[in-house]
C-alpha cells in the first residue's frame, strides 16, 4: 500500500526545500548585483562584463571542487554532516562579501561561497530520495526544486530595496537561520542501514575506473548542460543581448533572473507532474528539452521587440528549463547508495561548472561571430549533446534505490 505524503517524513522535505531556497539566493545574488557592485568597486563599463565573467567562473569553479568534496563526505560520513558544514561555509563567505574592497577579493569569496553552495542541492536530493518511497520521491524533489528556485525572487527584491552589501549579509543571515532548523532532521535510514557494509563508499575516482559507472556519470552530467547555458548566458547577460537585439526599453539582469526563476519554479512543478503522469522521467525530460530549444530560437528572433516581450521570452525560457527537477532526480536514481551522494552532488555542480567552458567558448566566438552568432553556435552544441545523452540514458522512474554498487 502506497503511503501518503503526510505519513512520510515531511519535515526533511521542507527543510531541504528551504535549504535549496537559500542556495539559489546565494547562487544568483552575484548576477543580480553584478553591474552595481562592480561599478561601485571602480570598474569602467567596458570592464564589467569581463570581470563579471571571471567572478562568475570563480564561483562555478568553487562549486566543482565543493561538489567532489561534499559528495565524498556525504557518502563516507553521512548526509546531514555535509548539510551542516556546507551551509556554514557559504553563509560566512556571503557575510564577508559585503566588506570587499577589490575585485580580487570578490572573486576569492565567490570561490569560497561556491565550494559551500555545492553541498546543498545534491546531498539534499540524496536525502529526500532515500527517505521517500519511490512512488512519492518525484513529488518530494519537485517540492524542493519548486520552492528553492523562488530564492531568486527574494534576491531581486532584497537587491532592489537594499544596497548590494546588505544583500550579501541577508543571504548569510538566511543561511544561519536555516542551520538551526537542520537540527530537527535525522539521517537517512538507507544510509545507516548500509554504513557497515564492506564496500567502497564515496570513492570519486571509482567513477572513472569502472566503464559502466563512468558512462552513466558522463551522461548524467551532459543532459543538464543546456539548463545552465540558458541561465548563465541568455539570462545573466540579457542586458547585452537586449542591446544587440535593439530591444526597446532598459533590460536589467536582476529582473531577467527573477522572470527566469519564477518560470523555473513553474516548470519544476509542471515537468515533475508530467513525469508522474507519463510514468517516465525521460519522456517528460525530452518534451521540455524540445520546448527549451523552441523558446531559445524565439528569444534570438526578438529584433526590435519591447522590453515586456523580451522579459516574456525569458519567463518561458525559465519554464521550459524547469526540467532541472527531473535532471537532479535522474542523477540520484542512477547509482547505489554507497556512491549516490557523490554522484548527486557532483553531477549538478559539474553542470553548473560547465558554465566555465560554455562562457569561455561564448566569449571566444563573440569576436568573430558577434554576441548572437556566438550564442547560437554554443547553444547548438550543448543542446545536441543533451539530446544524444538523454537518448542513451536509462529510465529510472520505477527504480528501487535500496542497493549498493559493488
Amino acid at each position: 500500500m502506497i503511503r501518503t505524503f503526510k505519513e512520510v517524513l515531511v519535515l526533511p522535505v521542507i527543510v531541504i526545500a528551504m535549504g535549496y531556497f537559500v542556495d539559489i539566493y546565494d547562487l544568483v545574488i552575484f548576477g543580480v548585483v553584478r553591474v552595481k557592485s562592480l561599478t561601485d568597486l571602480g570598474l569602467a563599463p567596458n570592464e564589467v562584463m569581463e570581470w563579471g565573467t571571471n567572478i562568475l567562473n570563480a564561483q562555478m569553479f568553487g562549486m566543482l571542487i565543493g561538489g567532489i568534496l561534499w559528495g565524498i563526505l556525504g557518502d563516507k560520513k553521512g548526509r546531514l554532516s555535509v548539510l551542516f558544514a556546507s551551509i556554514i561555509m557559504y553563509s560566512v563567505a556571503n557575510v564577508l562579501n559585503a566588506y570587499i574592497t577589490s575585485v580580487e577579493q570578490y572573486a576569492f569569496l565567490r570561490f569560497i561561497a561556491g565550494i559551500g553552495l555545492a553541498g546543498e542541492l545534491g546531498v539534499g536530493v540524496t536525502l529526500i530520495s532515500e527517505i521517500l518511497p519511490k512512488e512519492l520521491r518525484g513529488y518530494g524533489i519537485m517540492m524542493v526544486s519548486a520552492i528553492g528556485v523562488l530564492g531568486v525572487v527574494v534576491a531581486n527584491i532584497v537587491a532592489t530595496y537594499f544596497n548590494w552589501q546588505n544583500a550579501y549579509i541577508f543571504g548569510g543571515i538566511l543561511g544561519f537561520a536555516l542551520l538551526l532548523l537542520r537540527f530537527k532532521v535525522r539521517e537517512s535510514e538507507m544510509f545507516v542501514h548500509h554504513v557497515s557494509d564492506d564496500v567502497k563508499r564515496g570513492d570519486f575516482i571509482w567513477l572513472f575506473k569502472r566503464k559502466d559507472l563512468f558512462v552513466k556519470y558522463i551522461k548524467a552530467i551532459l543532459i543538464g548542460v543546456p539548463i545552465w547555458y540558458i541561465v548563465g548566458i541568455l539570462v545573466i547577460f540579457s542586458p547585452e543581448f537586449a542591446k544587440e537585439l535593439s530591444i526597446i526599453g532598459e533590460i536589467k539582469a536582476g529582473i531577467s533572473l527573477t522572470y527566469c526563476y519564477i518560470g523555473l519554479s513553474v516548470g519544476s512543478l509542471a515537468s515533475a507532474m508530467l513525469s508522474q503522469k507519463l510514468q517516465s522521467r525521460k519522456k517528460a525530460y525530452n518534451i521540455f528539452l524540445i520546448l527549451s530549444v523552441v523558446t531559445a530560437l524565439f528569444y534570438f528572433s526578438l529584433e526590435g521587440a519591447s522590453a515586456n516581450v523580451f522579459y516574456f521570452a525569458i519567463f518561458f525560457l525559465g519554464i521550459f528549463s524547469g526540467y532541472w527537477t527531473l535532471f537532479i532526480t535522474m542523477g540520484a536514481e542512477q547509482f547505489g547508495t554507497n556512491i549516490r551522494a557523490t554522484v548527486a552532488t557532483t553531477v549538478p555542480n559539474f553542470v553548473r561548472g560547465s558554465l566555465i567552458p560554455v562562457t569561455s567558448s561564448f566569449m571566444l566566438l563573440k569576436g568573430p561571430l558577434g554576441i548572437l552568432g556566438s550564442a547560437v553556435v554554443v547553444g547548438i552544441v550543448v543542446f545536441a549533446l543533451g539530446f544524444v545523452m538523454l537518448y542513451c540514458t536509462r529510465e529510472t522512474f520505477h527504480e528501487d534505490l535500496d542497493y549498493i554498487e559493488v
